[in-house]
């Protein structure tokens, strides 16, 4: 059996590894002409960490895994109002969960395919056909391929999805707020070592991470409406430029920096995963967004779901396919509609509207709560 794969990010990666574990032969298409680094940390765990084991690559991430020792909420002036322990910080992403960079999510990945899969930098998808007994797809460079499955990984503005189930306008729930995240050529020396610090103010939300290595990640998110009506980079500088703290250093790195992740915060409500012989995954079938968090893990487990659907069921795609979406859809729209929920006090435009959903982080910060807060979650563990 043969798989294409269009995107070479974690869902690709993921499914690529999976599937060549399962005896697949694979060819993976990527837009980007190398492989990308960085991007913001996440909480890696549930469904992701079970698959990652599987694969055997949970080892591999753990020892990438960077741990906040501080998170110091800050004024706009930089000023510090609270702080959360990293035992609080721990406690509260649950039983076998840990931060890591989703960039260092895909070199682990990348590393596991090695040379197993064939991966074509610099590609993309310009047509797709198929029938009952194969799909083909015609790429960038010009070449057709055969497979007997297409998957489509290519991200929230996924060339497959618009090629096969329609234009992402169809699909896509815009949030209303903006990122961007880049990595700081090196720690400033007002970022202690595995500490991160963030400011929330009207409307918006800037964080300086430290996440192991010497490394730093620079993170800006803002409500659409702050910016210009065609977004650019260079808005960062007029929808920040009255914070204090370590903006102005963000702001300026931004002019040198080598890679800036820009987009709009948007979900794909996409009422089927799977069409024939072509399949979405990751970020291209659901996007939960980083209101939920949880993408990264939904996109490797997801993967390793569908190469053991695919298993039980050889030679037999459009059952593997079907069996494979109803064990996932339920998990994917639940993390859908906590994005849906917390995307109206991610960055509060009110301070009083601010104060109240900081409280109870505020309030996590004093000891008598702390304890409650450790041996509540230690429990559900």
């Amino acid at each position: 059996m043969r798989a294409i794969i269009i995107g070479a990010g974690i869902a690709g990666l993921a499914a690529a590894l999976r599937l060549e574990r399962a005896g697949w032969d694979v060819l993976v298409a990527e837009r980007a002409p190398e492989r990308r680094g960085g991007g913001y940390g996440v909480t890696f765990g549930g469904i992701g960490h079970d698959g990652a084991e599987r694969m055997g690559i949970l080892p591999a991430l753990r020892r990438r895994a960077f741990v906040t020792r501080e998170l110091i909420y800050r004024r706009p002036d930089g000023e510090p109002r609270f702080t959360l322990s990293g035992q609080v910080i721990t406690a509260t992403m649950g039983a076998g969960s840990f931060n890591i960079l989703r960039g260092d999510i895909e070199a682990v990945l990348y590393e596991a395919v090695g040379e197993s899969a064939a991966i074509r930098f610099g590609t993309t998808l310009t047509a797709v056909d198929q029938d009952d007994e194969a799909v083909r797809v015609t790429l960038s460079d010009g070449t057709v391929e055969h497979a007997d499955l297409l998957i489509g990984a290519d991200g929230l503005h996924s060339a497959t999805r618009a090629l096969v189930f329609g234009p992402e306008e169809d699909y896509r729930l815009d949030m209303g707020h903006r990122v961007a995240v880049y990595m700081l050529g090196e720690r400033p020396a007002g970022l202690p070592e595995g500490t991160t610090g963030t400011i929330s103010a009207g409307g918006r939300t800037f964080a300086m991470m430290s996440v192991g290595d010497g490394r730093t990640a620079a993170f800006f998110g803002y409500r659409s409406d702050l910016g210009r009506p065609r977004r650019s980079p260079e808005e960062l500088h007029e929808v920040y430029g009255d914070m204090g703290w370590l903006v102005p250093r963000a702001l300026e790195g931004l002019r040198s920096a080598d890679s800036v992740y820009f987009d709009t915060i948007s979900q794909m409500v996409v009422d089927r995963w799977s069409h024939g012989r072509v399949v979405l995954l990751g970020d291209a079938a659901w996007c939960v967004t980083l209101f939920a968090g949880y993408g990264s893990s939904l996109a490797v487990g997801g993967a390793d779901l569908l190469g053991a659907a695919l298993e039980r069921h050889p030679g037999d795609v459009a059952a593997a396919l079907a069996e494979w979406e109803a064990r996932l859809r339920p998990e994917a729209e639940k993390k859908q509609r906590l994005g849906r929920r917390v995307k109206g006090v991610y960055a509060p435009r009110n301070r009083v509207a601010l104060e109240l959903t900081q409280l109870p982080l505020r309030l996590s910060s004093w000891g008598p709560v702390r304890r409650m807060v450790e041996r509540g979650f230690q429990l559900r563990g």
